[in-house]
C-alpha cells in the first residue's frame, strides 16, 4: 500500500473527494492540518486512514515534525500533495528534505511560481509573452512605461490570485502605487494586454500526457473583480478550442509538467495590440501548478460528465484511468456581491433556472474577495442559453 500525505484536506472544502479517490484505489491517505479531527466533516474523517493535527499549517517545523512521525509510523512516502496554489513552495520543501520523488522539488520552484521566470519557459515553448519589469527605482520603472505607455499592471511576482495588484494609468496612480507597494517584495510589472483570460485545465500522466483536457473563460478580470468588488463570473467551455489545446500541451512540454492537475492561464486578446498578436490570438499569462481553484472541478464534472477526483486519483495510482466524459455543454458560475441591488432574488433564480442550477451556496469570506459571496452553478447547452441566464442574474434593479 502506497502513503500519501495530504496537506490541508479540508481546505477547500470539496478536496475530500480526491481523498475518498485515493482511499478507493487502495492509497493510504494520511492527512495533516490544523483544524481539530472532531469538526472535520464525516466524508473527509471516511477518507482518511489518519489525520495529524498540528496548531498552524504555517507552521514549518510543526508541518515537518508531522510529516517525520507519518514515515516513522507508516514507513516511506510516496506522494505528498496539498493541490493547492498556498502550500506549493511548502509542498517542494518537504518532498525535498523528505526525499519524496514524485512532485516538484525545492529547485523547481522558481520557474513554476516567479511570474518573471515562466516567461522563459513560454518563450521556449514559442508562446508570446507580455513585455515586463522587476520594478526597482523610480528611474528604471519610468524608462519601462516610456517604453510601453500606460496602463501598466504591477503585482507581486510570486503571487497568489490578485492579491496586491495594481493597474496603473497615470503617474499619480504610479506613485500611489510606490507608496503603497509592500516593502519586502519583488513586484513584476508588465504592459496592459486588452484580452480575455482562457484556461487549459489538465490532469497530466507521468510521461506527459494528458488524461483529462478542459479549459475554462473569464470575462471579467479577477483584479477587476477583487479592486472593483464586481460580481464574479466565469464558465467552463462545452469544447476546448484548438488553439488552447495546443498550447496547452506546448506548455506541458516546455514546463516538464509530469503527474498533476495544472490549471494554465492565458489571454485571448480582444484587439489587436502591437508586438502581441492579433485579435483572438492567445498568448501567456501564467502557470498554477495545481487544480483551479475553488469549485472549478465540480463544475468540470458538471460540463463534461466525468469525475476529475477520480481521474487524477487514478493518475496517482495507476498513471491511467477509464473514466471518460459522458457529455459536453457549458457549466457557469455566477458569484453574486452582497450589497448589490440585483434585480433577481435568490427564489426568482431558483424559480426561472431550477433545472439548471447544479449547486447554490454561500462562498466562504476566505474566498469572497476573488469570487463574490453567493454562488450559482449552472449548467447549459448552448452559449446563447447561458448568456441570458447571466443577463439575469447579473442585472441590477433601479
Amino acid at each position: 500500500m502506497k502513503n500519501f500525505v495530504f496537506i490541508s484536506p479540508n481546505f477547500p472544502a470539496n478536496y475530500w473527494m480526491f481523498c475518498r479517490e485515493l482511499k478507493k484505489n487502495g492509497m493510504n491517505v494520511l492527512g495533516i492540518g490544523d483544524q481539530p479531527y472532531d469538526e472535520l466533516t464525516n466524508e473527509l474523517k471516511e477518507s482518511l486512514n489518519e489525520y495529524y493535527k498540528v496548531s498552524n499549517l504555517e507552521n514549518e517545523e510543526e508541518v515537518y515534525r508531522a510529516v517525520a512521525f507519518l514515515i516513522y509510523k507508516h514507513g516511506r512516502i510516496d506522494w505528498l500533495e496539498s493541490n493547492n496554489e498556498y502550500w506549493l513552495e511548502r509542498d517542494a520543501k518537504l518532498r525535498t528534505v523528505f526525499n519524496i520523488k514524485s512532485g516538484f522539488q525545492t529547485k523547481d520552484i522558481p520557474r513554476i511560481k516567479f511570474k518573471s521566470k515562466m516567461k522563459e519557459y513560454y518563450k521556449k515553448a514559442g508562446i508570446t509573452v507580455a513585455r515586463y519589469h522587476l520594478v526597482d527605482n523610480w528611474e528604471n520603472t519610468v524608462a519601462f512605461i516610456q517604453e510601453v505607455g500606460y496602463p501598466v499592471v504591477a503585482k507581486p511576482d510570486n503571487g497568489v490570485g490578485a492579491s496586491h495588484t495594481f493597474k496603473i494609468e497615470n503617474e499619480d496612480q504610479l506613485r500611489a502605487f510606490f507608496a503603497e507597494k509592500w516593502d519586502d517584495t519583488q513586484y513584476i510589472m508588465e504592459e496592459f494586454v486588452n484580452g480575455e483570460v482562457n484556461s487549459y485545465d489538465a490532469i497530466i500522466d507521468s510521461h506527459g500526457k494528458p488524461l483529462f483536457e478542459t479549459g475554462n473563460v473569464t470575462p471579467v478580470s479577477i483584479m477587476d473583480i477583487v479592486n472593483n468588488e464586481d460580481d464574479s463570473i466565469f464558465y467552463i467551455l462545452k469544447d476546448l478550442p484548438a488553439d488552447t489545446r495546443a498550447m496547452g500541451r506546448a506548455t506541458v512540454k516546455s514546463f516538464g509538467v509530469k503527474s498533476r492537475f495544472v490549471h494554465f492561464e492565458f489571454f485571448r486578446l480582444l484587439k489587436d495590440q502591437e508586438g502581441l498578436g492579433k485579435k483572438g490570438d492567445l498568448m501567456a499569462l501564467e502557470v498554477n501548478m495545481r487544480p483551479s481553484g475553488g469549485v472549478s472541478p465540480d463544475m468540470m464534472d458538471f460540463a463534461h460528465g466525468t469525475d476529475v477526483y477520480k481521474i487524477w486519483a487514478d493518475m496517482i495510482a495507476f498513471d491511467r484511468t477509464d473514466m471518460k466524459p459522458y457529455e459536453d455543454q457549458y457549466c457557469a458560475f455566477a458569484g453574486l456581491r452582497d450589497g448589490k441591488n440585483h434585480a433577481m432574488s435568490h427564489a426568482d433564480i431558483i424559480e426561472k433556472y431550477g433545472p439548471n442550477i447544479r449547486m447554490s451556496e454561500r462562498i466562504p469570506d476566505v474566498l469572497s474577495g476573488a469570487m463574490g459571496n453567493e454562488m450559482y452553478l449552472a449548467t447549459f447547452k448552448t452559449k446563447e442559453e447561458m448568456d441570458a441566464f447571466y443577463s439575469d442574474v447579473l442585472r441590477c434593479g433601479k
